[in-house]
């Protein structure tokens, strides 16, 4: 599908959304740049979290490789941020996940994240179990 550090929006399968608090506005008055990914990273585990089963109980886990970020907007204080994140594509032991950031209908951001799948405890590289892959979705 399209790559949402393109611009595209992804076909959210997850959304999740954060009250913009004030210890991550900067002195611009805006959410400071560092934060988004961080709000990334919430929204994947909250996606899992909402999965049937823990990936670590399947002998599973993943690390971020690679993650690009496109602003197109800002989110400010007491913002109600909407993140909407959905696969891109999975290769044979990574997977890219496309987020989209928005406050109300206006557009903030867009991310795309490349995660590695490992045994867990470890950086022994592995395939996501079928049954991670059959939650998460096809592109």
């Amino acid at each position: 599908g399209p790559r949402p550090a393109d611009g595209a929006a992804v076909r959210p399968a997850f959304t999740w959304v954060h009250r913009v608090r004030y210890g991550e506005v900067d002195a611009q008055r805006v959410v400071y740049n560092a934060h988004y990914l961080a709000w990334c990273d919430d929204a994947v585990e909250e996606w899992f979290a909402s999965l049937p089963f823990s990936a670590s109980d399947l002998g599973w886990d993943f690390m971020l490789k690679r993650a690009t970020i496109e602003w197109t907007g800002s989110a400010g204080l007491r913002d109600d941020a909407t993140i909407e994140v959905g696969v891109e594509r999975w290769g044979t032991t990574s997977f890219e996940l496309g987020f989209t950031g928005r406050v109300g209908e206006r557009p903030v951001f867009t991310a795309a994240i490349t995660y590695v799948g490992v045994a867990p405890g470890t950086t022994t590289t592995m395939p996501a179990p079928a049954e991670v892959r059959d939650a998460l979705g096809e592109p």
